[in-house]
């Protein structure tokens, strides 16, 4: 996991490579609807398709599934940090975030029955989250290496860095196996705050273990 304070100005080259995208008028970044869940869902799903199904047993993902998620994720969606962008049109790529909710969780006590999911609504409205978190981010393959990651980054901080309330921002679960996500969480001068591990045992002794290969 990566960390960095929301405040403050990225490498420049952010900015540059950013600006060079931005003089097309063909490309376009936008945050998230939630009056328009079933677009999202249908664009988040083109992405992952794109970017993912295939790689290390993940399989295609269906529009009807990730509707179901975004709608779960509703009553915590911040619209303002879940970033899509486009060409001509079409998605190209993602960046989606989440508040940190356990800073709203605390106060429920362990429980969410009708009255704490009551008390979650209340706590939301009057108590700020100063942090938020990376769940997902991905540039197609016909788009990596242009510049997009930047420039949905850019677009995304002229709204999160100065019309919203966020303080630090964790970039979580990226795999020592992807070294194009580790890079950008270095380029944005994030320092590595957490490291988690994932334990696989075999029942079966005699199966060779292979760790993930390395993403290209």
């Amino acid at each position: 996991c990566f960390a960095r304070k929301v405040e403050g100005a990225m490498k420049d080259k952010f900015y540059e490579r950013h600006a060079i995208i931005a003089k097309d008028p063909d490309y376009q970044a936008r945050h998230i609807n939630k009056n328009e869940l079933k677009k999202y869902a249908a664009d988040f799903t083109t992405i992952y398709n794109k970017a993912w199904a295939g790689h290390g047993g993940l399989k295609e993902m269906h529009v009807e599934v990730m509707l179901k998620t975004f709608q779960k994720m509703k009553a915590i969606m911040d619209e303002k940090i879940i970033w899509f962008a486009y060409y001509k049109g079409q998605p190209i790529a993602m960046w989606v975030n989440i508040p940190d909710v356990n800073q709203w969780f605390k106060y429920l006590n362990g429980k969410f029955d009708l009255f704490a999911k009551l008390k979650f609504l209340w706590v939301k409205a009057t108590k700020n989250c100063s942090r938020f978190n990376g769940v997902v981010f991905g540039v197609i393959p016909e788009f990596q290496g242009m510049g997009v990651d930047n420039y949905i980054i850019v677009e995304g901080s002229k709204i999160i860095q100065f019309k919203l309330k966020y303080e630090e921002y964790e970039m979580q679960w990226i795999g020592d196996f992807n070294p194009k996500m580790i890079n950008i969480g270095e380029n944005l001068e994030a320092s590595r705050n957490r490291i988690l591990t994932t334990y696989r045992y075999l029942f079966d002794r005699t199966k060779e273990f292979k760790r993930h290969p390395i993403l290209l």
